[in-house]
């Protein structure tokens, strides 16, 4: 308990624990001390793009020549793939170090070291089947058979972090700003060693002197204010994947590589131009998605929902299908058909683990990989309904009626007194908050809706609340919906978290609703 309410980056554990990092450590600086040239290679989202850049900056300050590649979503797809060897043949590299991916690429592992170029992996999905690439000098994944790492959950840049600790002897701080951007934007449980790099690093972020995110943070309008996983997750996160979503994941690189505020801004503004484009992509195909849903009464029946339709762009595909299960309270999965071929990614529910899942369908697939709560896939046109119905059937023997109940885990009933600045202050040795390890959720009853409830932009309701002796203003994001239900004097039961609203004005307690019960007696 004391660690988690204090967390200090001396908890952080040994990096030799992870299996192979001696390995790793010794081939790195033999390649040094050989003068070899190195290739860095990424993936496309904020995890792999900051490792990416993580491990990139070290090794040109440890005295490495280094190179770096991130494949191009749309043209080449997620992982090592075939095309890199003739490049690294080309370029003299002998030595290949992967970041957020690699541990399903056995065969490009093998066909490098018959071409003489030695691979390092440094990833954190699950191998599949639990087999690894065992051509690879070293495969540092805390999720492989026989690694005793007392924390499997690393992203892909925390595990970059750790390799560079091994061969310094100490973690990298000066680059705690990327490897904080990168382990909240992964989405998978913001617990252990995550939670505590978050808690020292988003402070970094804000303060940060390199030239890409100070560009990024202005163009962003977040510039000088408190850096919170919301600021990650929602703001620069989302801008940073646009590049790899609807281009080349290399300008964001560039950006988090660049050195002149000049280039910075004009990089971050090409970010920014992207995440617009891609929102608007967002909006066309969740509600074509929707309307295929609600037409086909077996999809809607189903506990899992696979929808698929020609053409629809791979890069947004995630976000739709994340959007559809937050909807369904059921595991999706979006398929996009292109020549023949469709590509997919799944978004899940608590309990339903998606890479046990299409592990259990990979004869269907042509490729599939991620973690419990996201993953990816390719299947051939003429397969997806076969693949439909047989993950449905292997999902009906894991889910039951309730796990389709969206529910709100309510920690305490406080009574409105409560709600106030002490507590703010106490709730914040439990941040940072993220994926499994959520704000603490507050009910109170019979509270008086005190003003005239507004709409502020496209869906977000605003009133105040009382209970004869406090007032509060309470936000309901996305619940415009309610408006028509909520008249001035009513009676209500609400659910929320405690936060601040300091827009243009000295900081007040805020209630940020999560959900409304209007009371009729």
């Amino acid at each position: 308990a004391q660690q988690f309410l204090k967390p200090s980056l001396a908890h952080l554990h040994d990096p030799f624990l992870l299996r192979n990092m001696d390995k790793g450590v010794s081939r790195l600086k033999k390649a040094k001390e050989h003068h070899e040239k190195v290739l860095v290679y990424g993936d496309y989202d904020v995890d792999g793009v900051t490792g990416t850049a993580v491990l990139s900056r070290f090794l040109k300050k440890f005295g490495v020549s280094v190179k770096t590649y991130i494949p191009h979503r749309m043209e080449e797809g997620y992982g090592l793939n075939y095309d890199i060897i003739p490049l690294a043949k080309a370029e003299g590299v002998t030595l290949l170090i992967t970041v957020d991916c690699g541990i399903t690429s056995s065969g490009e592992i093998e066909e490098l070291k018959r071409q003489g170029i030695d691979t390092i992996v440094i990833d954190h999905h699950e191998p599949e089947n639990g087999q690894f690439p065992d051509a690879a000098i070293a495969v540092i994944d805390p999720k492989c058979p026989g690694c005793e790492y007392p924390f499997r959950d690393l992203a892909g840049v925390g595990l970059a972090a750790k390799f560079v600790q091994a061969v310094l002897g100490e973690f990298p701080e000066e680059e705690l700003d990327l490897i904080t951007l990168g382990t909240i934007a992964d989405v998978v449980p913001l617990l252990g060693e995550k939670r505590t790099i978050a808690r020292f690093g988003l402070p970094f972020i804000g303060s940060s002197s390199k030239e890409g995110l100070k560009a990024l943070l202005d163009l962003a309008r977040i510039k000088d204010k408190e850096m919170t996983p919301y600021s990650v997750g929602f703001v620069l996160g989302p801008r940073l994947n646009a590049a790899g979503r609807m281009g080349s994941a290399n300008t964001s690189l560039d950006l988090l590589l660049c050195d002149d505020l000049g280039a910075a801004y004009a990089l971050a503004q090409s970010l920014d131009g992207y995440n617009k484009e891609r929102q608007k992509l967002q909006t066309l195909i969740v509600e074509e998605a929707m309307d295929i849903i609600k037409k086909d009464a077996k999809i809607l029946a189903s506990p899992v929902i696979v929808v698929h339709k020609e053409g629809w762009h791979k890069g947004v595909l995630g976000i739709a299908a994340s959007k559809i299960s937050d909807k369904y309270a059921r595991p999706a999965i979006v398929i996009s058909m292109v020549d023949g071929l469709g590509v997919g990614s799944a978004r899940s529910v608590e309990g339903f683990a998606l890479h046990e899942a299409l592990a259990h369908c990979s004869e269907l697939l042509e490729e599939h990989g991620g973690h419990k709560r996201a993953a990816g896939l390719r299947v051939k046109n003429e397969r997806i309904i076969e693949f439909s119905e047989r993950i449905n059937i292997f999902a009906e023997k894991i889910l039951k009626d309730r796990d389709f109940t969206p529910i709100l885990d309510i920690e305490y009933e406080l009574p409105f007194a409560q709600a106030n600045w002490e507590l703010i202050h106490i709730l914040e040795d439990l941040g940072p908050h993220g994926e499994g390890n959520p704000q603490p959720l507050f009910a109170t009853r019979r509270l008086m809706v005190k003003s005239r409830p507004q709409i502020m932009g496209r869906d977000t309701i605003k009133f105040w609340v009382t209970d004869g002796r406090v007032t509060l203003s309470a936000v309901g994001f996305g619940m415009a919906g309610e408006y028509e239900h909520l008249k001035m004097g009513q009676a209500v039961d609400i659910v929320y978290t405690l936060g601040i609203d300091d827009w243009n004005k000295a900081p007040q307690v805020q209630l940020m609703l999560k959900d409304i019960r209007v009371l009729t007696k």
